[in-house]
């Protein structure tokens, strides 16, 4: 089970960087409207890792480290 909210998380991140979804859109190289799909959730993490990852036994906890 993946425990981050990515969309609460990727706010937050945006926030943090004075950033609106289309500047990151354009510093990664994407359209606005696929960065607003990932952060609502309609593009899942990939299943297939998660899925492995609960086999296992574990979860995903996801931690963000500043460059």
């Amino acid at each position: 089970m993946l425990k981050n909210n990515i969309e609460k998380d990727i706010k937050g991140l945006l926030i943090d960087e004075n950033l609106t979804q289309l500047e990151l859109a354009e510093k990664t190289g994407t359209s606005a409207t696929y960065v607003s799909r990932l952060l609502k959730k309609n593009v899942p993490m990939n299943k297939m890792f998660v899925d492995l990852c609960e086999k296992l036994g574990y979860d995903i906890e996801i931690h963000y480290v500043k460059k």
